[in-house]
């Protein structure tokens, strides 16, 4: 039987995707290995939304290859953003490559590598040195309702959460992102389909899912139309909310535009839907906004967050947020400073800005220089930090409601999960008892960016 190896870099949605691509090497007769060293079929999905990440899987895939040299039967693809964007130059990039295949042909990829894995298996029979090098495939073409294939899962024993993808695509055009380019226009499932799916992950006894899209709360919104002065996310919120057996609802990542009435309302009659957001606000800057491209002001992002903490008082709120900007001034990056300090983020994603191809921001003039990133961003993490560990310092004595996710990441030993807020608690437990669970936990310690407790059991 044959194995295959995902590596995947990037955001949830590439997770979603990339489970979406196993889904179907594993109905296609294939086991899943954590072994790149064993596998036949070698695939990075990776994204383009920094250098940082298409360096990195340009790097992974070259040392695998060089670790696999000897197996000249391994099929060696890259999929998903950085391939949709790159294309056939990555098989100049990386001679060896067999399969590139971008961001609405994933349901493709199984077809792909198994044809050439076949070939070059049988061919092995009839000569151990032939290796079929050269029959490779670069699909990267847009194809309609490709939204739509992104709908099945690995069943995992006592999964205690779920990605649901809602919608592929992007409209706005950020001037620093190629993510409209990488993944296509707007493009919304059925709510129906949403819920036939969420449906069947609560029957296999997820509690929690996380509905995803480029930017989800947009979603529909050319597609479907409003009822009852709702738009179609909130109307798909509640929809999941009445699905049995599932517990927490969260959904990543909105934008300002589209962040309406509705969907603040929403928090205050939903209560499944979990107390934090992760809201990106890129700069506080009015000025880095509108070059940004980002059609809001930086009074509009406050408002917005301050309507939710009335809607659901105690709401954790994480942002994104991006230093270096072209032409960003000191005066910019006092702004952003000055709203992070305001609006209190329980956390925050800093990054500096990295020139992205094809976008209108890298052809901009007044590119700053590395060094100026480099302290600009350290010295926004400082502050991130020192709220961020607030944050976590004021629940000690609290109990949280966590959903166990199973034994710690960084301590086998001990078991992790998350509260309502997003906030990582370590504890104990068995681990066989107690994942998939919804504990009550006492909160005794905070270790910065993790919380401490004990599991208040029956």
């Amino acid at each position: 039987m044959p194995k295959v190896y995902v590596r995947t870099y990037g955001c949830q949605m590439n997770e979603r995707d990339s489970e979406q691509v196993l889904r179907t090497f594993t109905e296609g007769g294939y086991t899943v290995t954590q072994n790149e060293h064993d596998a036949d079929a070698i695939l990075i999905n990776t994204c383009s939304v920094r250098d940082q990440a298409e360096q990195k899987a340009l790097g992974k895939m070259g040392n695998m290859m060089h670790a696999g040299r000897d197996r000249k039967h391994v099929v060696y693809g890259f999929m998903g953003c950085m391939a949709q964007s790159r294309g056939e130059e990555l098989f100049k990039a990386v001679p060896s490559l067999d399969v590139v295949v971008g961001t609405q042909k994933y349901h493709k990829v199984f077809e792909y590598v198994d044809t050439i894995l076949q070939r070059r298996l049988e061919a092995r029979m009839d000569d151990p040195t032939y290796s079929l090098r050269g029959a490779s495939v670069c699909d990267v073409a847009e194809e309609e309702g490709s939204q739509n294939t992104i709908r099945d899962h690995i069943a995992k024993p006592r999964e205690a959460s779920a990605f649901v993808s809602i919608m592929q695509g992007c409209n706005m055009r950020c001037s620093f992102c190629i993510v409209p380019d990488t993944r296509g226009k707007e493009r919304g499932r059925p709510i129906r389909d949403i819920v036939g799916e969420v449906r069947h992950l609560a029957a296999n006894g997820v509690k929690e899912v996380t509905l995803l899209g480029q930017i989800v709360n947009l979603y529909g919104r050319t597609e479907f139309p409003r009822i009852d002065g709702k738009s179609p996310f909130v109307q798909l919120l509640e929809a999941v909310h009445e699905i049995d057996g599932i517990e927490r609802i969260r959904f990543t990542s909105p934008h300002p535009i589209g962040y309406r009435d509705d969907l603040i309302a929403a928090f205050t009659y939903l209560p499944k839907l979990c107390s934090h957001i992760h809201f990106p606000m890129q700069s506080g800057s009015d000025r880095i906004l509108r070059e940004m491209r980002r059609p809001y002001k930086n009074e509009k992002f406050i408002e917005i967050c301050e309507k939710m903490k009335a809607a659901r008082p105690g709401i954790a709120i994480t942002t994104d947020i991006i230093v270096g900007f072209p032409s960003e001034t000191e005066e910019d990056f006092q702004a952003t400073i000055s709203t992070v300090e305001r609006l209190q983020f329980d956390n925050a994603f800093v990054f500096r800005y990295s020139k992205r191809r094809n976008t209108p921001a890298a052809d901009m003039g007044e590119q700053l220089e590395e060094t100026v990133k480099e302290e600009r961003n350290q010295r926004l993490l400082e502050v991130v930090d020192r709220l961020a560990k607030a944050s976590n310092a004021a629940l000690v004595g609290t109990r949280q409601q966590v959903l166990c996710e199973g034994p710690s990441k960084t301590n086998a030993a001990r078991l992790s999960g998350r509260s309502s807020h997003n906030k990582v608690v370590i504890f104990d437990g068995d681990a066989e008892r107690l994942t998939g669970q919804i504990l009550d936990i006492q909160i005794e310690e905070s270790g910065g960016f993790s919380l401490f407790g004990t599991a208040c059991l029956q």
